[in-house]
């Protein structure tokens, strides 16, 4: 598949230049038309396969990984409807790092700081899970149970765990890793629907061909 801006149409925008006349246009991409996938398509699980992203990897080389075509990364980011690649997609190693220090000022703080604290996971005699791990709880939590087997009660306390600053952002990067891509199977549906969202069609006075439109000099002035 050719790049995605190849298939994006153009308009004839009018120019805005010091010395344009009024009749002068300038032809450039029209960036309204986006393309993405059909809701029916985006809503079956059974269409997508699970993608893990690697190291430093961009858009672009799971592309051609997963695809063997680096051209479908605008595909990839669709699949998980991500528009800001800065803040959706995971940042390069050297990148993050340099977020963290600016973030939290200090390696101490970055390391050691306790952002937050979770419960940890609590089983009774019997196997039974009475608390599950990862809830967020306060420093000094405290827990009660009686226990299933031996009907003995336990009163805990301080048995919460932090999360380092580290841990927390690096979690939220690693969830970032996690996505979904559209089997190659379906790319035929997608060419075939890029084609179709990206063809002007006849019947408006803009219309010049089937990837070129023409704007109106008065409304766009006013």
């Amino acid at each position: 598949m050719s790049n995605y801006f190849s298939q994006v149409p153009d308009f004839e925008y009018v120019s805005r230049l010091p010395d344009a006349k009024i009749s002068d246009f300038i032809q450039v991409k029209n960036l309204f038309k986006k393309g993405k996938l059909r809701e029916d398509i985006f809503q079956s699980v059974a269409v997508f396969e699970k993608y893990q992203i690697k190291g430093d990897d961009r858009p672009d080389n799971v592309a051609f990984d997963f695809y063997a075509d680096s051209n479908l990364d605008w595909l990839v980011l669709a699949c998980n409807n991500i528009i800001n690649i800065q803040t959706e997609w995971p940042l390069r190693q050297t990148d993050f790092d340099r977020y963290m220090l600016e973030k939290y000022g200090d390696y101490d703080t970055l390391f050691n700081g306790a952002h937050h604290y979770e419960t940890t996971e609590i089983k009774d005699g019997n196997g039974i899970v009475v608390m599950p791990a990862g809830l967020r709880c306060d420093s000094t939590f405290a827990f009660s149970y009686t226990d299933s087997k031996s009907g003995t009660l336990f009163n805990l306390s301080n048995i919460s765990k932090a999360v380092t600053n580290y841990e927390y952002e690096s979690q939220l990067e690693d969830d970032k890793r996690s996505i979904f891509l559209l089997k190659p199977r379906y790319l035929n549906i997608v060419r075939d629907d890029m084609e179709e969202m990206m063809t002007y069609r006849k019947g408006s006075s803009q219309y010049k061909t089937e990837s070129l439109k023409t704007g109106d000099n008065i409304r766009l002035f006013q």
